[in-house]
């Protein structure tokens, strides 16, 4: 993206004007009118078009814009496309419900909330979505935490630090991989990197979360036992249904393509699931591409377990391409260049590229409340800058993350803050001092910045620590 070159030069007003505008048309859209994202950049497309030919660029010269902005997603939409079809193969082979159901065995009556936060986070690492997460297990966490008389704002925090770390730390997630994919980067070494200040910022959530944890009797076990029925009623809890995961791993470590990765890992599900239940082929090709549906009976478990399949990432692909065909048009039209141009000066240092780039993902949540556009702006604007400083793509990419993905939650006009106040009953003013994990993942981000420490240069591709 950073490659395409401006036909123009505007004037830092007209630059600072039309972010305004687009803003504006984005955060309105969404968070007053409770529009899906792609309507409002479909405007902001136009408003960039219609300012292009005033300024007398070709319409040729924008659409050129367009285009090369929307195929440098085009390696996320493909990985888009397998991990769709990874979730519904999963859940045929009873790998995510194994998951979920061992998660399940780990609540005790000690340390309630740090139980929460652990059980939450292998439930969203398991189906990589942080929202089915809060929506299904933290429901049942935050009715537990009513009936014991528990601090309902501490619950909820456990409830979204463990849900977004799953989101974020999840081969399955989209966020996760389109972070990874917006800046070419390999999906697995982009995990990996991300557990230098992902793994402090759990341990720590974990202690915290420990310490704040009263002594209490857990009496009522219904809910945790009508998840486990739940589960096991269909007939996919086994031993085995593991292996798709570790073919994940295995292969991961062995460093293949994250394609071919997803692809192995899905056919070996697609074989285990034929282990406990017969699928004809038109079933089979029906739940990849459609996604699994479950008809145990039971809401809560069917909506956790109807999901995956490649149609169920269209809106998020359709998404991706939107907004890096409108960052193609803001670098076409040199509006991003100007911007940048007006720092230049500050970023000289790679802990205040570091520190800047965190900010710019932490404003676009504040200003339009949108996790995807946190990651595809941020992304878009400073992988030059990282290139300048001498820093590797997966630093970025880290932070986008660290800096994007979680901090939506924390923000109460944000897509994710609005939607978890609503299932949870909890306001997000209120859980946000306890959401530990969201917290302390920007804080570590630019803490290693300005130390030096965890970073991947160019010149060796060897993380220094």
């Amino acid at each position: 993206m950073f490659r395409i070159k401006e036909v123009i030069s505007p004037t830092f007003l007209e630059a600072i004007t039309l972010i305004a505008a687009i803003v504006t048309i984005i955060s309105v859209s969404i968070v007053q009118f409770g529009a899906v994202p792609h309507l409002p950049i479909l405007f902001s497309i136009l408003l960039l078009i219609c300012y292009g030919l005033l300024k007398k660029v070709s319409y040729r010269k924008l659409e050129g814009g367009l285009v090369e902005g929307a195929g440098a997603g085009m390696s996320a939409v493909f990985l888009f496309f397998f991990i769709g079809i990874l979730v519904s193969s999963w859940i045929m082979s009873g790998t995510i419900p194994t998951l979920i159901y061992t998660g399940f065995n780990l609540i005790t009556p000690s340390f309630f909330f740090a139980i929460v936060f652990v059980v939450t986070a292998i439930v969203g690492v398991s189906i990589g979505s942080s929202l089915t997460t809060v929506a299904t297990v933290g429901v049942a966490f935050i009715g537990m935490a009513t009936m014991l008389d528990l601090s309902l704002p501490i619950a909820a925090g456990a409830i979204v630090s463990g849900a977004f770390f799953g989101d974020k730390m999840s081969p399955l997630s989209d966020t996760t991989n389109l972070a990874s994919s917006i800046v070419d980067v390999n999906l697995f070494e982009h995990i990996r990197n991300m557990g230098w200040t992902t793994i402090p910022a759990f341990i720590l959530s974990l202690i915290i979360f420990a310490l704040l944890s009263p002594s209490v009797t857990l009496s009522d076990v219904d809910k945790i036992a009508y998840f486990q029925d739940g589960l096991l009623e269909t007939g996919m809890i086994h031993w085995y249904t593991v292996i798709p995961l570790v073919v994940l791993f295995v292969l991961t470590i062995m460093k293949v393509p994250a394609l071919m990765t997803l692809a192995l890992s899905s056919i070996s599900a697609i074989i285990i699931s034929y282990f406990h239940q017969s699928f004809s082929a038109p079933e089979v090709f029906k739940i990849l591409f459609e996604g699994f549906v479950s008809t145990t009976g039971i809401e809560d478990i069917d909506e956790l377990l109807t999901r995956g399949g490649m149609q169920s990432m269209m809106f998020t692909i359709g998404l991706v391409l939107l907004a890096l065909s409108m960052g193609g048009l803001l670098f076409t039209l040199g509006i991003v260049q100007c911007l940048l141009g007006k720092i230049e000066s500050l970023l000289k240092k790679v802990s205040s590229v570091i520190a800047a780039s965190a900010l710019t993902a932490i404003g676009i949540n504040v200003l339009i409340g949108e996790q995807y556009l946190s990651i595809l702006l941020t992304g878009q604007a400073f992988q030059s800058q990282y290139e300048k400083v001498g820093l590797a793509n997966k630093n970025l990419s880290r932070v986008m993350e660290d800096a994007g993905t979680v901090v939506n939650p924390l923000v109460p006009w944000s897509v994710c803050g609005i939607f978890i106040t609503g299932v949870l009953g909890v306001a997000t003013v209120d859980y946000l001092p306890f959401a530990f994990f969201c917290l302390l993942s920007p804080i570590l981000t630019v803490l290693f910045g300005f130390t030096g420490k965890t970073l991947t240069y160019l010149t060796d591709e060897k993380v220094k620590v």
